[in-house]
């Protein structure tokens, strides 16, 4: 698909995450025990599982690089890292801004806060590392095996709240028994974790097909003074 056609599922995307926020935010009712501020869940859930999405897309991306050597492969990665990295800080914001009035405290050292925040200063680690490597085979390999490490970060922030002592509360979308949230709360949150998967991947595409448009027009101007 042409790099340009891909702008348009973008703008569709960011119109049905609107949409969605606005139903977020007027139309599912009022949490009980929360109140009003409960409704950050709408934008701080869906970054958080975005967030986890980009890590396997990194995932992918190295274990390829790794076999083929390709830097279109490794564009991928960078490509994943830098939305990945947006998604976490918005996580973290967005859960601090939660955590004053629900923990009286915008930040504590609780397990998956620590774990989340590991995450995003190992995407940042991945963005500095690429950067400071010369192109070819040193590169790669460093950058994925970092890229690999990351997405292994992702399983022990998911599990976290059932292995250690937590102020987050336990898992209530994805459990045995099924969700504990109201049904209608929770189809907007799942709405809000797709709408907000398909923005994300459409960025990692985009930002991709940038980033090999740059490699081409290097390459011809590297030909062009030899």
């Amino acid at each position: 698909m042409n790099d340009r056609k891909l702008f348009l599922p973008l703008f569709i995307g960011l119109v049905a995450l609107a949409t969605q926020w606005l139903l977020a935010w007027y139309w599912v009712p009022v949490d009980e025990a929360q109140g009003e501020v409960y409704r950050i869940i709408y934008l701080h859930v869906p970054a958080a599982f975005t967030a986890f999405l980009t890590a396997g897309v990194l995932l992918l991306a190295s274990i390829m690089a790794l076999r083929s050597r390709s830097d279109h492969w490794l564009f991928l990665a960078r490509s994943a890292t830098e939305v990945g990295l947006i998604f976490t800080i918005l996580t973290l914001a967005t859960g601090s801004i939660w955590g004053k009035p629900t923990w009286g405290t915008w930040w504590t050292w609780d397990a998956r806060l620590t774990t989340t925040f590991l995450l995003g200063l190992m995407y940042g680690g991945w963005l500095l590392l690429y950067g400071a490597i010369q192109p070819g085979g040193s590169r790669t390999r460093s950058c994925s095996v970092l890229g690999i490490m990351i997405a292994a970060d992702v399983p022990i922030i998911y599990k976290s709240v059932n292995w250690w002592r937590t102020l987050h509360q336990p898992q209530t979308i994805v459990r045995s028994g099924g969700s504990t949230m109201d049904p209608q709360m929770l189809k907007v949150l799942l709405s809000g974790i797709f709408i907000l998967a398909f923005v994300s991947l459409t960025m990692i595409a985009i930002r991709r097909g940038i980033l090999i448009l740059e490699n081409e027009l290097e390459e011809k101007s590297l030909g062009g003074i030899a």
